[in-house]
């Protein structure tokens, strides 16, 4: 693309009328419009089914089969009425994305057609699943995957130009019961926590009650100009920019961050809102983030299933209505070197009942309850970081995790001043910060009113407590939050399994005695992971070595921690994966790796190729002829500049063509690791070459254009 199409380019954008304000309208009228929710279940089905149906999406009660055919019926009837002419089975396989296949209602009865739905279809589909991943789970040749309805998330209705679809959300599993999806797991971990947290409550001597695991995840997000995106192979192939010399200015006076929205970006925000809305997701927040061209979009908190399905939703809405308003919406890591990424913070907590467990309470007892949990919390993380940082690692969160807006890949735990003051006297017995005079004794009332939120959040932890939940800011905004939050809820599951053990057997005059017994020893023995400071800091690297934390050593060696024999033993007791379900994500996840790698090691050498050397070749046969002219004319003036200016751009010709071989050779053996350096290397000389060749000559949008153009 040479200058004179790059000018078109920015002339097309700045000539775009102006967007108005969007029209006004009452939000009320259209939320959940779309979702066979609990007033679609009251109205279209039989007060029997409905019942039914409402005590397993409450409850948790097990589904009753007979009632599939009315729950058929009636969602037919719903969706038809609101335009839908086709069903799915909407599933999350292991391609981290959604995966949908669509069948029509219309079935053939002698020269007519009927609409038809049965108990059958809502209940179970087979899909041809042989192309899915599946890590040696499945042969190829054997292609039998088979979805089955979640009833606990809701049905909804996906629109397009043309029509509508009724979607069905369901787990997929393989001919033999092995988990094939992202959802399956999900659900069994927030049955093992709902577990565990039962028996905790049963050791605290607390009534029965319903377990509810909540989620919100923020999501960040990129959009630029859609004629940029086309114009850039890396970003169309690979989602990031390979090349690209930071610009002037970019983020460094954080003017963006917060500011008034622009209006072709606001209007497009509206138009994301109604969509979600329809839908029932409940997104409250919209803002500019820190790096230009970044914004971010957070709904209110869901059940942890339901926010998990709404998340792959709202990624989806993003791109959908970002086209219709000529943009692209980049949900990498790291769409731009030198900027901001972005990631996507699972805001996690749960509940007993009507209790927030990770709310600190307003007497002794419920306090006692909130301290248990918050240690087992933080043993947890802890003992399975490992396996936290296995949840969220990746091609595209390598590049944002350890840059200076993200967390690194040290996991570690922030609590606040006063919370970690809290903590420190019930280690030790003694008063650190608190105003009351006398140490904190579990169970009596010098035991004061915890702090809620009393401390400002540290945005540089992972793992950071904020007043009633954890914000566990490591996941990626392009990955699937069911993972990180399979992970957390199972390992939380098992120590919170461990305390019900031992709390159980206390006897009841010396339970308080016991109890802070316990939670002291825990905190001894686990307090290393707590740290409140700046986790940027090359001081905290030092002392997280010496209190035994370890980095992140990379996608694959951290995905390693699926298949050590303790986290899997950890998986299989609490139900969540069998060794073989273990074992087939290790390999999917280290396949989808390399084959990222490999894809942006394949069109980097093509950019570097036919584009960037011809480029630089280009610019270099003109300063040669310019030189040649001033020598010709004998004069000096001009000489050295062009000399100057000659050898920088050959020896940039020379540095691409080197770097180019090396990745070249790179590809063909195949090394994950020397493609990166490869890549890195001719990156490194062709963004200084950008600021060499002549703009009119330079075949790439700039991050100029692309950050600040739209």
């Amino acid at each position: 693309m040479n200058m004179s199409n790059r000018s078109k380019t920015v002339t097309a954008i700045a000539a775009r009328p102006i967007d108005g304000p969007a029209p006004a309208g009452n939000i009320e009228i259209g939320y959940g419009d779309d979702v066979f929710n609990t007033d679609s279940i009251i109205r279209y089905l039989p007060k029997p089914t409905a019942q039914k149906l409402l005590a397993t999406i409450n409850n948790r009660e097990p589904i009753d089969a007979e009632i599939a055919a009315d729950v058929a019926h009636g969602m037919k009837t719903w969706a038809i009425e609101r335009g839908a002419t086709h069903f799915t089975h909407w599933f999350l396989p292991l391609t981290g994305s959604t995966a949908e296949k669509h069948d029509s209602f219309l079935e053939p009865s002698g020269d007519k057609a009927i609409m038809t739905f049965s108990g059958k279809n809502l209940i179970v589909g087979e899909p041809d699943a042989s192309s899915f991943p599946s890590g040696g789970l499945r042969c190829t040749f054997e292609a039998r995957g088979y979805t089955a309805w979640d009833p606990t998330s809701p049905a909804f209705i996906k629109r397009h130009a043309n029509g509508a679809t009724l979607c069905i959300p369901t787990v997929f599993c393989s001919y033999t019961g092995e988990a094939l999806d992202k959802k399956t797991p999900l659900l069994r971990s927030i049955q093992a926590l709902s577990n565990a947290t039962k028996r905790l409550m049963k050791a605290f001597k607390q009534a029965d009650a319903k377990v509810t695991v909540t989620l919100g995840a923020e999501q960040e997000y990129f959009l630029i100009d859609k004629h940029f995106y086309l114009s850039r192979p890396d970003l169309v192939q690979t989602g990031r920019t390979l090349f690209g010399a930071p610009p002037p200015k970019h983020q460094q006076l954080e003017d963006h961050y917060f500011g008034s929205i622009r209006q072709r970006i606001l209007k497009f925000m509206v138009e994301v809102e109604r969509e979600l809305w329809k839908l029932g997701i409940p997104a409250k927040t919209r803002h500019n983030e820190v790096a230009p061209a970044q914004f971010e979009l957070a709904p209110m908190f869901e059940d942890a299933n339901l926010a998990v399905d709404h998340n792959m939703l709202v990624m989806e809405v993003l791109r959908q209505v970002a086209e219709r308003n000529g943009l692209v919406c980049l949900l990498h890591e790291k769409p731009f070197a030198g900027v901001n990424g972005s990631g996507k913070h699972n805001n996690w907590s749960f509940a007993y009942g009507k209790t927030n467990l990770l709310d600190p309470g307003n007497d002794p007892h419920q306090n006692a309850i909130f301290l248990t949990v918050l240690t087992a919390v933080i043993k947890a993380v802890d003992m399975h970081s490992d396996l936290l940082y296995a949840a969220v690692a990746g091609a595209g969160n390598n590049h944002r995790l350890g840059a200076n807006e993200a967390p690194p890949a040290i996991m570690s735990v922030y609590l606040g001043d006063q919370l970690n003051g809290i903590i420190t006297q019930l280690q030790n017995g003694s008063q650190v910060s608190s105003s009351r005079a006398l140490p904190i004794r579990i169970g009596v009332d010098t035991l004061p009113q915890l702090p809620r939120d009393a401390t400002d959040r540290n945005r540089t932890s992972p793992f950071a407590f904020t007043g009633n939940k954890f914000e566990f800011r490591a996941p990626g905004s392009s990955q699937s939050c069911a993972g990180a939050m399979m992970v957390l809820n199972t390992i939380v599951a098992d120590v919170l399994d461990e305390f019900a053990g031992k709390i159980s057997k206390f006897k009841a005059g010396a339970f308080n005695n016991e109890l802070q017994k316990l939670l002291k020893s825990n905190i001894n023995a686990h307090k290393r992971i707590i740290f409140n400071g700046d986790n940027y800091s090359a001081e905290w690297r030092e002392e997280a070595a010496r209190r035994g934390l370890q980095a992140g050593a990379g996608t694959i060696e951290g995905l390693r921690a699926l298949i050590k024999p303790e986290n899997v033993a950890l998986f299989e007791k609490h139900c969540v994966f069998t060794k073989k379900e273990l074992e087939s994500r290790f390999e999917v996840f280290v396949e989808e790796y390399q084959r990222k790698i490999r894809i942006e090691g394949e069109i980097a050498l093509e950019i570097a190729k036919s584009m960037i050397i011809p480029a630089v070749t280009a610019q270099y046969t003109k300063t040669a002829s310019a030189l040649q002219s001033a020598n010709s004319l004998k004069t000096a003036a001009g000489t050295a500049a062009l000399t100057n200016l000659l050898n920088e751009l050959g020896n940039g010709l020379d540095g691409i063509e080197k770097c180019s071989a090396e990745l070249e050779e790179a590809l063909r053996m195949g090394s994950c690791d020397a493609i990166i350096t490869a890549m890195n290397c001719v990156r490194e000389v062709a963004d200084r070459m950008e600021k060499v060749v002549a703009d009119s000559e330079w075949p790439l949008p700039k991050y100029r254009e692309m950050l600040f153009i739209y």
